[in-house]
């Protein structure tokens, strides 16, 4: 066990070691999403109810426009240093090591955008209730759209246009927690059971945490050979 699960910590406290050495880069999409959630309103008069109808969309979209700031470079650098071969070549199997970057990207960059989603949601006007089932529905989806973008990352590494091709490639697959995870919030502030889109987030999020690390060690493979 210690076998498998050494190599995958290292890349883990790796991953962290090199994000304290770059704060500003890491704390990127946390002033975008700040910046989106915070300038929407600007665009809408004050008190207007609408502002709250929209209040999901605008936290979700900001989390995937996040999403993508942050997975574009994640093994961009490990293929022009050699990194990404050595991780490949390890003896601990590729799509845990994958798995442990993954996790550790959305430690750094998503986890931040959750903690930050109830002082948000209260400042665009949502009830307690929306605010806690918004905040939930990010824990579980911010996984799945990390994992997403860290697969389509991982196809388009050793392309030369992967800044456009990836968000071609990674929105449609990004859509459905999008979808459940405003649904989940707008069922709450309805007054609705809003339990069914949440299963679904975590449905997602089941699917992404045990295919898409093998999916993307794969595309590591092929991109390295």
């Amino acid at each position: 066990m210690h076998a498998l699960l050494g190599p995958a910590w290292a890349l883990f406290r790796r991953e962290l070691l090199l994000a304290a050495r770059r704060p500003a880069e890491w704390a990127q999409p946390l002033v975008f999403y700040g910046i989106v959630a915070l300038l929407f309103p600007l665009g809408i008069e004050a008190q207007n109810p609408a502002l709250k109808v929209f209040a999901p969309a605008i936290v979700w979209v900001g989390a995937l426009l996040a999403a993508l700031l942050a997975v574009e470079r994640m093994f961009r650098g490990d293929l022009e240093d050699g990194t990404l071969e050595q991780l490949l070549l390890a003896q601990a199997p590729a799509p845990l090591l994958v798995a442990a970057k993954f996790g550790a990207h959305w430690l750094l960059t998503a986890l931040p955008l959750v903690l930050a989603a109830p002082l948000l949601g209260l400042m665009l006007g949502l009830d307690p209730l929306p605010v806690r089932v918004l905040t939930l529905g990010l824990l579980l989806g911010t996984p799945t759209l990390m994992f997403t973008g860290g697969f389509a990352a991982a196809l388009t590494v050793g392309a030369q246009r992967a800044g456009i091709l990836l968000p071609i490639l990674v929105l449609p697959l990004m859509t459905p927690a999008v979808i459940f995870g405003g649904g989940a919030v707008h069922a709450a502030s309805s007054g609705l059971p809003y339990a069914a889109p949440l299963y679904f987030l975590a449905a997602l999020l089941a699917l992404a945490l045990t295919g898409l690390p093998l999916a993307a060690a794969g595309a590591l493979r092929n991109a390295v050979e």
